[in-house]
């Protein structure tokens, strides 16, 4: 299934629409090219589940929390994670918590993860590097993570 994504604003009601539909243990992997808009799908997400104060990227944290939501919000990065090395980053812990873990980059670290996710891949739709236009693949694994996906693009269409 794919999504045509025309502003920024659109990327945030994406992951608003993420929010609506996700569940405690959801993991939500997001791909794409510097830029793409990754952060910002995760800002409108972050939004939708209550957080006040502003979701940032997590580059150079690798990790950033925000337990103060509906639903705790767990965004990670791994761009800058260095030698694929997850030893400061206790990854199933934070999957065992009843949150909602997103992460950036995750093809860095596909062999640690589960076997069900649901992973976005965000495309510029052309190379003008100030274009909004995105697609938006949506690649679930796992029955839970196909309810997501539709019930994600009700909520975006509606």
């Amino acid at each position: 299934m794919k999504l045509e994504i025309n502003s920024a604003e659109d990327m945030q009601k994406l992951g608003a629409s993420l929010a609506k539909a996700a569940e405690p243990h959801d993991l939500l992997l997001l791909t794409g090219d510097l830029g793409a808009g990754k952060t910002t799908m995760t800002q409108g997400l972050g939004r939708a589940l209550g957080i006040r104060r502003p979701v940032k990227s997590p580059t150079f944290t690798i990790v950033r929390e925000y337990r103060e939501a509906k639903m705790p919000l767990f965004h990670m990065d791994f761009y800058r994670l260095e030698h694929d090395d997850l030893s400061s980053i206790d990854l199933n812990g934070y999957l065992a918590e009843p949150g909602l873990v997103v992460i950036e980059w995750p093809q860095l670290i596909m062999k640690e993860l589960p076997d069900e996710y649901l992973q976005l891949t965000i495309k510029r739709v052309d190379d003008s590097w100030n274009s909004t236009k995105r697609v938006v693949e949506f690649n679930p694994s796992g029955k839970r993570n196909e309810k997501w996906v539709n019930d994600t693009i009700t909520a975006f269409n509606n």
